[in-house]
């Protein structure tokens, strides 16, 4: 006996008789926006957890003692501290691991130790750290005018350290307002060659004053006012006087006491021992 034809069976029909289910797209329907929406919350969230996992797990690998700072190699100018010195300073500062470890707050770990004026620190696998040091050259005494005495080092720069270990006593003493001091010291450099080849000894004191008027003491105690204007200026008077300076010495055989260079046509001088003001005569009476 023949059966009767099945008519055709809608196909997702047939799949849903099979127990199958095709995806909407295929069937032309689209997930209403709730779903949607519901559906890339979960993803973003499932996401946000992996990366969390992830983050922390290799958080907690960086941290593991196999990624301890196992040794810090120093190298440069360590000739005003010991190594171990260094290292007993800088170690408590140093936060993280090998692979966590902030290189600039190392660095500043590292140069907030005395005398150290720049540090670089890189990575050295496994687990050191190479330093290496530039210390401070003191060249000049800084007077403060909070009393507090600081140093100068050779790029102009005042630092604080403890003066007592300074071998030369003899350095030149600064003051002037705060942030001259690298003007200063290229004034200094250019005036000490001059001011120090006389008899008078070599320049001890530099001054400057708040309205830029240049004093110097030298190392017997003479004072000689050198007057505002430009380096060039202020260089230019000084070598006058200074080729003057010997036909005084020759003729009064006397110590310089001060000596005032900021007039227009000349020097005063005032010699120790010789006076070179007129006496004040008394008034005429009528």
């Amino acid at each position: 006996m023949a059966r009767a034809a099945t008519p055709a069976t809608p196909l997702r029909q047939q799949a849903a008789m099979a127990g199958l289910l095709l995806p909407a797209r295929h069937a032309g329907i689209s997930l209403p926006a709730d779903v949607r929406l519901m559906q890339a919350t979960a993803n973003t969230v499932l996401a946000l957890v992996v990366l969390g996992l992830l983050a922390a797990g290799l958080q907690r690998l960086a941290l593991a003692p196999l990624f301890n700072i196992q040794a810090i190699r120093i190298a440069g100018d360590v000739s005003r501290n010991s190594e171990s010195t260094i290292r007993a300073n800088a170690a408590p500062r140093l936060a993280g691991s090998f692979l966590t470890l902030d290189l600039q707050q190392a660095r500043a770990a590292f140069e907030a130790v005395p005398w150290v004026r720049h540090a670089v620190v890189q990575r050295v696998w496994p687990g050191r750290l190479a330093v290496q040091l530039e210390e401070h050259q003191p060249v000049a005494l800084w007077l403060g005018s909070d009393g507090n005495d600081r140093l100068v080092n050779s790029h102009g720069e005042v630092f604080e350290a403890n003066i007592g270990d300074v071998e030369d006593d003899s350095l030149p003493r600064l003051q002037g307002p705060e942030g001259s001091a690298a003007a200063m010291l290229a004034m200094l450099q250019r005036l000490g060659p001059l001011l120090g080849g006389g008899n008078d000894g070599d320049l001890t004191l530099l001054a400057l004053s708040d309205r830029g008027s240049w004093r110097a003491t030298l190392g017997k105690g003479a004072v000689i006012e050198l007057g505002r204007g430009t380096d060039d200026a202020v260089i230019e008077r000084t070598q006058r006087f200074m080729q003057t300076l010997p036909r005084v010495d020759a003729r009064y055989r006397r110590p310089l006491a001060s000596a005032d260079l900021r007039h227009v046509d000349g020097f005063a001088v005032r010699l120790r021992g010789v006076t070179t003001s007129e006496p004040v005569l008394p008034a005429r009476q009528k």
